[in-house]
């Protein structure tokens, strides 16, 4: 009996194998189809070697100028930027008929001409300074040649839209004159205009690029290494041995999952096509549909940008942005991270018992024990950054690098995990080509950047928005949160939560709401476009992994990220959300009561409870929801009585389906 109970569980292993297999084959198709970003060439031979030890001098000088301290602001970033441009022009083909591998002459050419602006910076630092604001000839020759280099490899790497949009954002600068009522500027010529992009901190070489070449690559660098130790299977084991059991339980591997990978790496379709390949069969196999799984996947996805530690590294432009400790965006990301993918749990909780789905069976299945015994060890890095982060009182760069080593030396305590020289020596140059698209987005949203300040259009997007929506916070709040969402459209996370920030941030700051809520209200929402029907990239992405509609999907997705799409309201409206001026009592009541909340939101979205739930009753917990997570005495008194109404209700329901 034994021997036929192992033989089944041997077929079952090989058919998930095969079927594994051919989802990765697909998830490749999908992601070079959706994602830009992975779009590169294939080496051999020399060229291979090259690029390999290209990757690895660029690793090793962010990890020196981490633990020793960079060159002058401008060469620093200058090095950087010109880093950056030479592996993407060797990465990323000109266009979908050029070579995948091998580099054209065009290519070279654009490679030397990368490596001139920190050598011509370089060479006469002290002039070029000085020169700032009343540029030369030559100055401008450079910086012209800077733009062009930035705009075509924000092209290759990212799409048309980030570049396109840069230019609209040039041409504003350049004809400010002929623009209509309160967007005319006094218009500048392009000597002004390029020698602001290129001669000081608030361009190309702006906010932005010093944090790309700063947290952002170290952080890439580290997700790297931790990859390559294995903490991807230690994600999806976890997540297997504590939720594969349960009712719906592929769902919520998929939900835990794609929530600790987000957070690292930063890419949500990207992440799709990384733990979908693997999640989104086992969901179809236990009942669900393929939009349903598609959206789960995709909703989980997207939220691990929102999830700290890491946040996908836009948490680190956003401490630069507002000008407090990185260890504060943890603290005000933690509650609304949390209350997004909880409502995402209780949807696919109510969903697998309204459709009578189980889990997946127990035998099957690795047990916690086991997999914190492989790999549970991997933890402790993870542990490690945040003792650094809120106890050590280190610099955050510093925390990384010492992060990175303790990571490897961790790695080393088991076998399973242990890293070889080659590992290491693969990590860095993993890390460094895969910070290539974060890097080249940043250094070409500094150019729309460089047009704000130089303009003043954020300050007049910020009046328009504002005039919009009138006297109303809620109507502003809105206006905003369409912005954030169009901006988002087709944009990387990073380069949309920058052009978001700087453009809709400041008008909610403009009506006295606290800048950290403002700037993670518009993070929010830049995120959001990713599975927001009609351009929701990471949801087409898992729709084409399910097999399902790529607008159904998306739609589905909506629903599951429903919380999220209220949550931001919440938090500008109270604070407390985002443990902001608030005792540890009003935020540990606060954090209960909008738990509550997102569970009853839950429950009037999925419209099952213990039964089906009428559409009156709906309505009723729709409010009570919304009353829970808005703190407050007569809120939460709402919120409590249609939590009580709720289970009266269904109680007396649930007892009528068993009787009949």
């Amino acid at each position: 009996m034994t021997d036929i109970k192992n033989k089944a569980v041997e077929e079952q292993a090989a058919s998930f194998t095969e079927a594994s297999a051919e989802m990765q084959s697909k998830s490749e198709e999908i992601i070079k189809k959706l994602d830009k970003e992975a779009t590169t060439r294939t080496f051999s031979g020399f060229m291979k070697k090259l690029f390999f030890v290209l990757c690895i001098l660029v690793s090793c000088y962010h990890l020196y100028t981490a633990t020793f301290g960079p060159p002058l602001t401008l060469i620093h970033r200058s090095i950087h930027v010109s880093m950056m441009l030479v592996l993407t022009f060797l990465m990323y083909p000109m266009t979908k008929n050029s070579s995948f591998t091998t580099p054209s002459i065009i290519d070279w050419i654009l490679v030397a001409a990368s490596l001139a602006a920190p050598i011509y910076i370089s060479t006469d630092y002290q002039g070029f300074v000085e020169r700032a604001g009343n540029a030369n000839t030559m100055d401008m020759a450079m910086a012209t040649l800077l733009v062009a280099l930035v705009l075509e490899a924000s092209r290759r790497v990212s799409g048309n839209v980030l570049s396109l949009l840069s230019l609209v954002f040039i041409a504003y600068g350049l004809f400010g004159r002929s623009m209509p009522g309160m967007f005319m500027h006094r218009g500048y010529d392009w000597t002004s205009l390029s020698n602001h992009f290129f001669a000081n901190t608030e361009g190309i070489y702006g906010t932005s690029v010093n944090v790309a070449a700063s947290y952002i690559f170290l952080f890439i660098l580290f997700g790297a290494v931790m990859s390559k130790s294995g903490m991807g299977q230690l994600f999806n084991d976890l997540a297997l041995s504590l939720a594969g059991h349960t009712k719906g339980g592929p769902a919520k591997v998929s939900v835990i999952a794609s929530g600790f990978l987000g957070s690292i790496n930063g890419s949500a379709v990207a992440n799709v096509v990384t733990t979908g390949a693997f999640t989104i069969p086992l969901m179809k196999k236990t009942g669900y549909s393929k939009e349903f799984a598609g959206a789960v996947e995709s909703a989980a996805s997207v939220g691990g940008q929102l999830l700290p530690p890491i946040m996908g590294a836009a948490a680190f432009i956003m401490a630069e942005m507002l000008g407090v400790k990185y260890s504060s965006i943890i603290v005000w990301a933690a509650i609304p991270a949390l209350l997004y993918y909880l409502g995402i749990i209780i949807q696919v909780q109510l969903r697998a018992s309204k459709d009578g789905l189980v889990g997946l069976p127990k035998e099957q299945l690795p047990v916690l024990k086991t997999v914190l015994n492989a790999r549970g060890h991997l933890l402790l890095p993870v542990f490690f950054l945040l003792y650094m982060l809120f106890f050590s009182g280190t610099t955050v760069v510093y925390s990384a690098v010492l992060t990175i080593v303790v990571t490897i030396v961790v790695a080393q305590l088991k076998k399973d995990t242990r890293m070889s020289v080659k590992d290491m020596i693969d990590a860095l140059a993993n890390g460094a080509k895969q910070t290539v698209s974060v890097a080249i987005a940043c250094a070409c949203v500094g150019i729309i950047i460089g047009v704000c300040s130089k303009t003043g259009f954020g300050l007049t997007m910020a009046n328009t928005i504002i005039a919009l929506g009138g006297t109303s916070i809620l109507f502003t709040l809105v206006f905003t949160m369409i912005t954030c969402m169009i901006l988002g459209m087709g944009l990387p996370s990073i380069p949309a939560y920058i052009i978001t920030a700087a453009i809709a941030a400041p008008a909610l700051s403009k009506l006295g709401i606290a800048p950290a809520a403002a700037h993670m209200f518009s993070f929010y929402y830049a995120m959001f476009a990713n599975l927001t029907p009609p351009v929701a990239l990471a949801s087409f992405a898992a729709a084409g992994l399910s097999g399902g509609d790529p607008m159904k999907t998306g739609v589905a997705s909506v629903k599951l990220a429903i919380a999220g799409f209220i949550v931001p309201f919440m938090f500008v409206f109270s604070p407390q959300l985002m443990l902001i001026n608030t005792t540890f009592m009003e935020g540990t009541w606060t954090a209960i009561t909008a738990c509550i909340g997102v569970f009853l939101l839950a429950v009037a979205v999925e419209g099952y409870f213990l039964a089906r739930v009428a559409v009156w009753m709906r309505v009723v917990i729709l409010v009570g929801a919304l009353g829970l997570m808005n703190p407050g005495i007569v809120t939460d008194g709402i919120g409590i009585a249609a939590c009580v109404i709720l289970y009266l209700v269904q109680k007396k329901k649930e007892h009528a389906l068993k009787a009949a």
